[in-house]
């Protein structure tokens, strides 16, 4: 598996670009121009304060996208390892003198920029757990003593970011390590025992949660036993998408935005936004062109040299995490998942989430560009 191998000719800066998707770029344009609208809609047709900040922020992480998939994808293996480092030591510094905000401390404040350490670690994670798999024997892997290290490796940051307390992101990245670990040839069995001693240990994890968490699994479970507090943004949400319709209420229409009764119209809860303006078509055009994106990004896994398996490690990772954004986000927001505060990729306004999801693209890029040669 190790990907240290007998090098190709390595490709021209010309030769990388031209291998590049542009379908898959041209949808990834398609789903921020419509998260910059939305925000333009949700101020009011305006676009200050988020539209223009989103198209401003957008327009960087393009060019971070692009700069990362010219970078030769050697370099990814070389920085697995010290970036990982890296993040971690910015979540320890994060959980000891990070910014609040909205009571919990996730932030690091640059002045001009709140920097959430823990979405690089959820790019950080894949590139370690990549390198590890792609070094280690399938049958070290598939013993206990094999998987003691990427355990570690999880279990660490996943701990530094409960601590802040940020559960859906924590959540993001157990899940998108444990479709690794299966992706890498752990056996299922393993699996089902570890989601029996969980399932076990639920009486005694549920008193380690905070009060807000608690509330929201309950509130899950019952949205009407407290719908002026804890139960009031899905109850929201669903009539913002309930009044929307099958074609909407149109653009700039939005009564449940405009008048401030749907909570967090330009970040967590945008889809129902979006969807109340356009309605149902709306909402299934935006799943539909996720749908597009997440299948690309599997395709280019499997297109990549078989003797890469470092790269094809981290294309299944990342495209993992950009599903489960997607997933949990429009999960949360339709009533089908506790609300965990997850962003709808490229569409909600945020600064760290769009720049790491652009960044993660590029990387995804990188791989596929060069999927037909052996690395170096």
């Amino acid at each position: 598996m190790n990907i240290l191998l007998n090098q190709n000719k390595e490709l021209s800066l010309k030769e990388r670009f031209l291998n590049l998707n542009f379908l898959f770029i041209f949808i990834i344009v398609i789903l921020a121009s419509i998260g910059c609208l939305t925000l333009y809609s949700v101020a009011g047709g305006k676009l200050a304060p988020w539209a223009a900040n989103q198209a401003i922020r957008f327009a960087m992480g393009f060019v971070i996208m692009l700069t990362a998939a010219l970078i030769s994808p050697e370099f990814y293996y070389k920085i697995a390892t010290p970036f990982y480092l890296f993040a971690l030591l910015l979540l320890i510094v994060v959980d000891a003198a990070g910014h609040i905000g909205m009571g919990a401390q996730r932030w690091i404040n640059l002045g001009f920029f709140n920097l959430q350490p823990s979405e690089l670690m959820k790019i950080a994670i894949v590139l370690q757990l990549a390198k590890y798999f792609s070094i280690v024997p399938l049958e070290n892997i598939r013993t206990i003593k094999g998987l003691i290290i990427p355990a570690i490796l999880v279990a660490v940051p996943v701990a530094f970011i409960m601590i802040q307390p940020d559960l859906g992101t924590s959540l993001m990245i157990l899940f998108c390590a444990i479709a690794m670990f299966y992706l890498a040839g752990v056996q299922w069995w393993k699996f089902a025992i570890a989601a029996g001693g969980i399932i076990a240990a639920m009486p005694v994890l549920w008193h380690f949660l905070h009060d807000y968490q608690k509330n929201r699994i309950l509130t899950f479970l019952d949205p009407e036993r407290d719908p002026l507090n804890t139960g009031y943004h899905i109850i929201q949400a669903k009539i913002a998408l309930g009044s929307g319709g099958l074609w909407g209420k149109g653009f700039l229409s939005g009564t449940q935005s405009h008048l401030r009764f749907l909570p967090e119209p330009h970040t967590d809860f945008i889809f129902t936004t979006f969807s109340e303006e356009f309605g149902m078509m709306g909402g299934a055009f935006i799943l539909f062109l996720n749908l597009i994106l997440i299948t690309y990004g599997y395709w280019f896994a499997f297109r990549i040299h078989n003797a890469n398996y470092f790269g094809k490690m981290v294309i299944l990772g990342l495209n993992t995490n950009y599903f489960l954004y997607v997933f949990i986000n429009i999960a949360m927001v339709t009533g089908l998942l506790p609300v965990v505060g997850i962003p709808l990729p490229l569409i909600s306004y945020g600064g760290t989430v769009i720049l790491t999801v652009m960044t993660s693209f590029g990387i995804m890029l990188s791989f596929y560009a060069n999927r037909d040669r052996e690395l170096k």
